[in-house]
């Protein structure tokens, strides 16, 4: 699990119902019309814009944001310069002993066309063709969340417009202004934190989290396609740490020196 994303959203939420907690019973800031409008006008108007699979697609991305999975740049690179190494030492069909230790499926695939005799340059086409579709998925996730970020808000803002109507022609009944009010300023509110406390946020996360995911099968799909053209191990991690941050950059050589 990502604890940045549940300890953010959590504090979000947290700090909300403390200071309103502070300030009376959290009840008053429950208010049925308001969160129909809100929640309801917001899921119709993302099935209006974005097809229903796209939308049910979305929430197996979202689930990225919670996770922690992607392996870091130089235990890749590390992995990969090991795997070059035996496989100019007993050649590529001895990767097949090394699928075990790879858990990535898009690893396993890099590995497994490499043993089944796949040329280099075709192994990297078909890798980088994977990659785009994954960011086109991944960039369609977060483009649905921006998209419902921007809707919640307007939501509330026609709650708020439903609100003041109400009011505004129950004027003579003192009664009735209460409750319409809370209705005109709930809206607004639910909108609002719906917008800035998930939406948004998730989307910048996901967005981190799929940039890093492609990086990684980045750098394996250089590397697969380095391996299967015999390249020494040296050469390959050159090369792969041009794609990382200097920082990050570990060589395995040195180490052995």
């Amino acid at each position: 699990m990502d604890l940045s994303t549940i300890l953010g959203i959590a504090a979000a939420f947290g700090l909300m119902v403390l200071a309103i907690l502070q300030g009376g019973s959290i009840m008053l800031f429950i208010n049925i019309p308001s969160l129909i409008i809100v929640v309801g006008g917001t899921v119709g108007a993302t099935f209006v814009n974005y097809p229903f699979a796209d939308i049910m697609g979305t929430l197996s991305v979202i689930k990225k944001a919670f996770r922690n999975q992607v392996t870091s740049s130089s235990g890749r690179i590390e992995q990969l310069i090991r795997f070059a190494g035996k496989a100019r030492k007993e050649g590529v069909l001895s990767l097949q002993s090394v699928i075990g230790e790879v858990d990535d499926p898009f690893f396993i695939k890099g590995l497994q066309m490499a043993v089944d005799g796949q040329e280099p340059d075709n192994l990297k086409e078909m890798l980088d063709k994977e990659i785009e579709y994954i960011e086109d998925r991944h960039g369609k996730g977060a483009s649905i969340l921006l998209s419902v970020g921007a809707y919640a808000p307007a939501m509330g803002m026609i709650g708020t417009l439903i609100g003041l109507v109400q009011m505004l022609q129950t004027m003579s009944d003192p009664s009735t202004i209460g409750p319409a009010m809370a209705v005109a300023l709930l809206t607004t509110f639910y909108g609002a934190v719906i917008a800035n406390t998930l939406c948004m946020p998730l989307a910048g996360k996901l967005k981190n989290r799929s940039a890093s995911e492609v990086l990684d099968k980045t750098l394996v799909a250089e590397g697969m396609r380095s391996i299967l053209q015999g390249e020494n191990p040296r050469i390959i991690e050159q090369k792969l740490h041009a794609f990382v941050a200097p920082k990050e950059r570990q060589s395995n050589f040195t180490k052995k020196g």
